[in-house]
């Protein structure tokens, strides 16, 4: 499943590389594009979005959208 999501406080490289290993802990084989830019995160896994979800915002990263 593909999911692009909008991380609002995203600011740098150290940030996406923390979301990353968040979600490949959780999914170790999902790929992962993080885009410090535009404040996007791109997963393509086989996990559910809410688990994706879960693991960014506990890393600390608010989802757009997502309480």
């Amino acid at each position: 499943m593909a999911l692009n999501l909008k991380v609002s406080n995203l600011k740098c490289d150290d940030c996406a590389t923390k979301i990353s290993e968040a979600i490949k802990v959780m999914e170790p084989k999902a790929t992962v594009n993080v885009d410090v830019d535009s404040k996007t995160v791109s997963v393509d896994s086989g996990a559910s979005a809410e688990s994706i979800k879960q693991a960014i915002v506990a890393a600390g990263y608010h989802v757009e959208g997502y309480q």
